[in-house]
Formats: C-alpha cells, sequence, structure tokens
C-alpha cells in the first residue's frame, strides 16, 4: 500500500492551512476548531513552505515565549520539511517518520500540496493489513 491509498482511504483530502502571518493563537485555533494536529503554511501559489504542530506550541510554551497572539506562525514554523510522495509505500514513510522523530508528513507531487499523512493514520493502515492477515492465515491453517 502507498500514500495515495492511504489518502484515497482517508477520504478527505482538505489539508488545513495557515497563513505564515498568523499568530500562533490563531494557529492553535484554527487546529483545535479542525481536530488536528498540525497546518500546513503555503505560500501564495499553495506549495508549502512550512508546518506548525502541537510539538511547536509545547516547545514555545517550554521556551517562554507565551504572547500567541503577537508571535507569527512564521517565526515558529518548522521550514526544513521532509515530503512523501504518492507512490512512497507505507513502509517507506513509517520508517521516514520514526528515524527522524516527527508525526505529520505532507505528500507533495510536482510542488503540488495534495494532502498530509499523520503516523496515526499510518499505524491505522498497517493494523488492518495485519488482521487481514491473521484472518488469511487462519482460514489458510482451517482447511
Amino acid at each position: 500500500m502507498n500514500l495515495k491509498d492511504v489518502l484515497e482511504g482517508k477520504g478527505r483530502h482538505r489539508v488545513v492551512t495557515v497563513s505564515a502571518k498568523s499568530s500562533i493563537a490563531d494557529a492553535i485555533r484554527t487546529m483545535h476548531a479542525e481536530k488536528v494536529g498540525s497546518v500546513m503554511v503555503p505560500d501564495a501559489e499553495g506549495c508549502p513552505v512550512g508546518i506548525f504542530t502541537e510539538r511547536d506550541v509545547v516547545r514555545l510554551y517550554a521556551d517562554g515565549d507565551r504572547d500567541f497572539d503577537k508571535l507569527a506562525v512564521e517565526a515558529r514554523m518548522t521550514c526544513s520539511l521532509v515530503v512523501g510522495r504518492l507512490s512512497m509505500s507505507v513502509d517507506e514513510a513509517l520508517g521516514l517518520m520514526t528515524e527522524r522523530r516527527f508525526r505529520h508528513l505532507p505528500v507533495v507531487e510536482d510542488d503540488k500540496l495534495l494532502g498530509l499523512v499523520s503516523i496515526g493514520d499510518l499505524v491505522k493502515v498497517k493494523l488492518n493489513e495485519t488482521a487481514q492477515e491473521a484472518l488469511a492465515l487462519r482460514a489458510y491453517i482451517a482447511s
């Protein structure tokens, strides 16, 4: 299974975004309202230039930066994006996310943001695959 299949399975391709000029407080409110753990930050053409996550909020708070209404997302977003491609396998994406220690992977083709997968999305796929394999093995043994 690849990331194209995962995005199709999610059924929701809309990626939640905020402007780089948005305040951290606005980004937090957006994540809360949309029930997501991250927001993408696109440029004027829609190409992803950054990501802002719950982990970034925790780091800000721990560093003492607590004036979330005045601080812009662009000042604290992660700019060095690691992205996945539609053809990337679930195993490859999980390995990358585990090795690099992040939980949200933007899926990009031709500089266009197509979706976002979380480590939870990928674990769900792997659990379903494992359950199907177990059923097949039980059926094989029983026959």
